[in-house]
């Protein structure tokens, strides 16, 4: 999208590639969302979230306004870029990555879900690994912090493999009922000590013009 480059940023590993949620790219994931695939037992999703809508239409409307509302805010204290994940050229989750004051403090954090029949081929931690090259490695980020729900196995490994060191819990409610968060937070310093070079960012210039890094 030459009018918005934001759009056109991705970022490429030797498994995967991250590209930037275009309206085309998200009508393609819809059909994921659509068919229920987001869901995992136990629940991953803190409230609000749209995953948790019944009705398969509603569902996949509230999961889009949510990401136009929030793809259009870009202010220092926050903004969010939005990827969609795909594997040979199919679509099959989102990852998504948020500024937090960063040009003051550097930070960013990390929401990402995967297709069900996409899951324990290792592509979750692929993910996460390509988001923070494009945080640390593109934007000059300081710090990376991510949560997940003590129940959520698969989200801790992966934030546990990638060097993120415990940084206490917090409570949350999920469908309503009160369930406890592990946090976590990962320093450039043990970004570097684990950092790749089969990462290639694309078009990140755009993040530089367009977005209030400093």
């Amino acid at each position: 999208m030459k009018n918005y480059p934001l759009l056109d940023v991705r970022v490429s590993t030797p498994t995967l590639e991250l590209r930037s949620a275009t309206d085309e790219l998200l009508d393609q994931l819809a059909d994921v969302v659509r068919a229920g695939k987001t869901h995992a037992d136990p629940a991953p999703y803190d409230d609000p979230m749209s995953f948790y809508e019944t009705d398969p239409d509603l569902r996949v409307a509230k999961w889009l306004r949510a990401i136009w509302r929030r793809r259009g805010t870009v202010e220092p204290d926050a903004w969010r870029l939005y990827f969609v994940v795909m594997i040979d050229g199919r679509p099959v989750g989102e990852q998504t990555m948020t500024g937090v004051n960063f040009s003051t403090l550097g930070t960013v954090t990390t929401f990402s879900w995967l297709s069900a029949d996409q899951r324990g081929h290792g592509l979750g931690h692929e993910m996460r690994a390509a988001i923070l090259h494009l945080a640390f490695d593109g934007l000059g980020a300081k710090e990376a912090s991510s949560d997940a729900f003590v129940d959520n196995h698969g989200s801790n490994a992966i934030s546990r493999g990638l060097g993120y060191e415990p940084n206490g819990s917090e409570w949350a409610t999920r469908q309503g009922e009160p369930a406890l968060l592990n946090r976590w937070r990962l320093t450039r310093d043990d970004w570097e000590q684990r950092r790749r070079d089969d990462i290639q960012l694309h078009n990140i210039e755009a993040c530089h013009a367009l977005l209030p890094l400093s």
